[in-house]
């Protein structure tokens, strides 16, 4: 994942330093506080509502480097991807004011487990700002299209800073893009519900968090992949190269990992692998 500058050692340290505490307190958030279900459950066929299957407006298209049924991905740091869509839509996923992209999205999705994942202040000239959670703890609801983006979330609990838990604190988004449906799963704290994850449907792509305490552990994790059965799955928020290489060796027992050489990767429908595989991309 490369290293981390120092500017953002202070809030990841108080960050690992709260979680650690947080995993020593008697109340665990497990599958939204409902035990998980013991099958692995078959997803959606395809994204609800994907916006590539709807008519397009052959007006407003622009000359960009993707072709109509692709989606880049950039990994920015910590929890924050650059997401691009074939008309230049730009996406910006747990924004915050440490990790930011060189570029000003149109659409920011935030969480609020830690000021690593949000910020207070994000900058007015970005159209859509997309939070996770609510003040009152009622779920958050996003239904937003953009051009040839569809943004929409489900709602997950997070521990809370006396280890209880905090209903509705996180959520994971759900981005539907060229012919993909990608997911970012958030500052993850619990397993899923099969509930959520008829909320979730189908996926392609799924980013996810590896650090193994602050967020949901290493076994958890991998059981949360199982579930959601995406042919790519790519980790961020490990913290450290040693974090994300124990977790690659327990994935190395499931799928096949591959580590790329730049932070992008463009992908289609048509360029999925026949098989589920980790992408490792290095951070910035």
């Amino acid at each position: 994942m490369g290293c981390i500058p120092g500017r953002f050692l202070l809030p990841l340290i108080v960050a690992m330093v709260v979680g650690a505490a947080l995993l020593l307190s008697p109340s665990p958030v497990s599958a939204q506080s409902v035990a998980p279900s013991q099958s692995r459950p078959e997803m959606r066929e395809s994204c609800p509502g994907l916006v590539a299957s709807r008519p397009m407006d052959r007006s407003i298209v622009r000359k960009v480097a993707l072709a109509s049924d692709e989606v880049r991905l950039t990994y920015i740091g910590h929890a924050t991807f650059l997401i691009e869509s074939p008309r230049l839509v730009r996406i910006a996923t747990d924004y915050n004011d440490y990790v930011r992209p060189p570029v000003l999205p149109d659409i920011v999705t935030m969480n609020r487990a830690h000021s690593t994942h949000y910020t207070l202040s994000p900058d007015p000239a970005i159209k859509h700002v997309l939070r996770g959670w609510t003040n009152d703890g009622s779920p958050a609801r996003h239904d937003v299209t953009v051009q040839d983006v569809h943004v929409r979330n489900v709602p997950t609990n997070i521990r809370d800073y006396m280890g209880g838990t905090q209903r509705n604190g996180n959520s994971i988004f759900i981005f539907e893009v060229g012919s993909l449906c990608v997911a970012h799963l958030g500052h993850l704290h619990h397993t899923l519900t099969q509930q959520q994850l008829d909320d979730i449907g189908h996926l392609d792509v799924v980013m996810f968090p590896v650090d193994g305490s602050v967020t949901l552990d290493t076994e958890g994790m991998l059981e949360v992949l199982q579930a959601l059965k995406a042919p790519v799955m790519i980790p961020m928020h490990a913290f450290s190269i040693y974090t994300l290489n124990s977790f690659l060796e327990r994935a190395r027992g499931l799928w096949s990992v591959e580590t790329a050489e730049v932070p992008s990767v463009v992908l289609s429908k048509s360029t999925l692998p026949t098989s589920p595989k980790v992408l490792v991309l290095p951070g910035r």
